[in-house]
C-alpha cells in the first residue's frame, strides 16, 4: 500500500473515536505522506453538555489515541505535538508517523467494534481479572472506582434519573436533543439515530411528537408527567441493569487542555479494553457535567429552579465519590456489563467531509 494510502487508512480507523452526540470535533489536514494536522474545535458556545469544551477535548484525546493505535497496523510509531499559540477552543495537533517496525497493538482491532449500548445489560458481576485488566489499561496517572452491588447500582440509577429530570425540563438541553437525534434511523453519520436511544417504538413516537417544539415538551412535562417514562427507561432501569458503574479518576484535577486530552486517551484505552473483553459500556456524564455547573457557579438555565437541582446532584455525587476533592478529579463516568452489541449506532462522516477546508 502506498504511503499516502496508509495515512488515509489510519484516518479511516481513527475517525471512529467517540464524541459527545457524535459531533466529531476534528478535521484532518494531510500535510504529507507522514504528517497529518488535526484541527480540533468544540461546541461550548451552543451545547449545554460541552462546558468549557471539556467533552470535545476528551473526544480529541480519544481520536489521537485511535491514531496511535491505527498507525501500529503499519508498524508506525506516532509523534504528537500540540501547536503553540492556538486557542483552547480550536487546538491543532501535528501528528507524524514514523517507521519503527512496531507490532500491531491488539486494541487497534477494537476501534470499529466499540460502540455505545444504551439498553439494559445482564447482572453478571465483573470478574477480578476483568477489573484488573481494565484498571491496567488506563495507565499510572488514572485509577478506576467501581460501584457494584444492588445498593450502589440503585444509588447511581437514582442519581442519573435525577439528572435526567433536570435534563428533560430545561430549554437549553431541549435544543441540543432536538438537533442531535436522527428520527427513523438505525444508523447516523453525524447524529444519534433514534433506534439507538434505548426507547421502545411507542415511546419513540410520543417523544418525536413532543419534540417538535419546546412548548410541547414543556406542556408534556408539566401536565402529563412527561419525564417519568424516559427517566425510567433511559436512566433508572439501565442504571440497575448492569454489572457496575465506574468512575475514571485522574491523579490531579485536570486544569489544562493537555490534561483533558490525556484523559481522553486513557478513556479510549479503557473503552477499547472493555470491548476486547466483550463488555458493553454507556457513558453517564450528565450528573458530572451538571456538578461542574454547580461547583463552578455557572448558570445552567434560564429556569431558576435548575441551579438548586444541579447543586443537589453535585452533593450526591460528591458523597458517592468520597468527597469533593476526589469528585473534582473524576474525568468520566459510565456503566458497564455483558450484553449483546447495539443493533443501532452512530457511524461517522466520510473522510472527504472530515478534511480541513482547502485540503483534499
Amino acid at each position: 500500500m502506498a504511503a499516502a494510502e496508509q495515512v488515509k487508512e489510519i484516518l479511516e480507523w481513527a475517525k471512529w473515536a467517540p464524541s459527545g452526540d457524535n459531533t466529531q470535533p476534528w478535521r484532518f489536514e494531510i500535510v504529507s505522506d507522514r504528517q497529518v494536522n488535526v484541527h480540533g474545535f468544540d461546541t461550548r458556545t451552543h451545547c449545554l453538555y460541552d462546558l468549557g469544551g471539556q467533552a470535545s477535548h476528551l473526544a480529541l484525546g480519544a481520536l489521537l489515541e485511535n491514531m496511535r493505535l491505527a498507525a501500529t497496523r503499519f508498524g508506525f510509531s506516532t509523534r504528537i505535538v500540540e501547536r503553540a499559540g492556538c486557542p483552547e477552543a480550536a487546538p491543532v495537533f501535528e501528528v507524524t508517523f514514523e517507521s519503527e517496525s512496531l507490532e500491531e497493538d491488539p486494541l487497534a482491532e477494537m476501534i470499529r467494534i466499540r460502540s455505545v449500548q444504551r439498553r439494559p445489560y445482564r447482572l453478571d458481576p465483573l470478574t477480578p481479572e476483568q477489573k484488573q485488566t481494565l484498571e491496567s489499561s488506563v495507565g499510572p496517572n488514572y485509577r478506576v472506582l467501581w460501584f457494584e452491588g444492588f445498593a450502589r447500582r440503585w444509588a447511581f440509577a437514582s442519581l442519573t434519573a435525577r439528572a435526567g429530570k433536570l435534563r428533560l425540563t430545561i430549554p437549553e438541553a431541549y435544543t441540543v436533543h432536538r438537533d442531535i437525534i436522527q428520527w427513523g434511523a438505525q444508523f447516523s453519520e453525524d447524529r444519534v439515530p433514534d433506534q439507538a436511544i434505548g426507547l421502545d417504538a411507542l415511546t419513540l413516537r410520543l417523544t418525536r411528537w413532543a419534540m417538535v417544539s419546546w412548548e410541547r415538551v414543556d406542556f408534556f412535562n408539566r401536565y402529563l408527567a412527561g419525564t417519568w417514562i424516559p427517566r425510567i427507561r433511559l436512566d433508572f432501569i439501565p442504571g440497575l441493569a448492569c454489572a457496575a458503574h465506574f468512575a475514571l479518576v485522574a491523579g490531579a484535577v485536570p486544569r489544562s487542555l493537555r490534561d483533558e486530552i490525556d484523559a481522553g486517551k486513557a478513556l479510549q484505552r479503557f473503552w477499547l479494553t472493555a470491548t476486547q473483553l466483550r463488555l458493553q459500556l454507556q457513558p453517564e456524564m450528565t450528573p458530572l457535567i451538571f456538578r461542574r455547573y454547580a461547583t463552578q457557579g455557572i448558570s445552567l438555565s434560564v429556569r431558576k429552579e435548575a441551579q438548586p437541582q444541579a447543586e443537589r446532584i453535585a452533593a450526591h455525587l460528591d458523597r458517592w465519590m468520597g468527597g469533593r476533592e476526589q469528585a473534582d478529579r473524576v474525568v468520566f463516568m459510565g456503566r458497564i456489563g455483558c450484553s449483546a452489541p447495539a443493533r443501532a449506532r452512530s457511524t461517522r462522516l466520510p473522510l472527504l467531509r472530515l478534511h480541513w477546508p482547502g485540503t483534499s
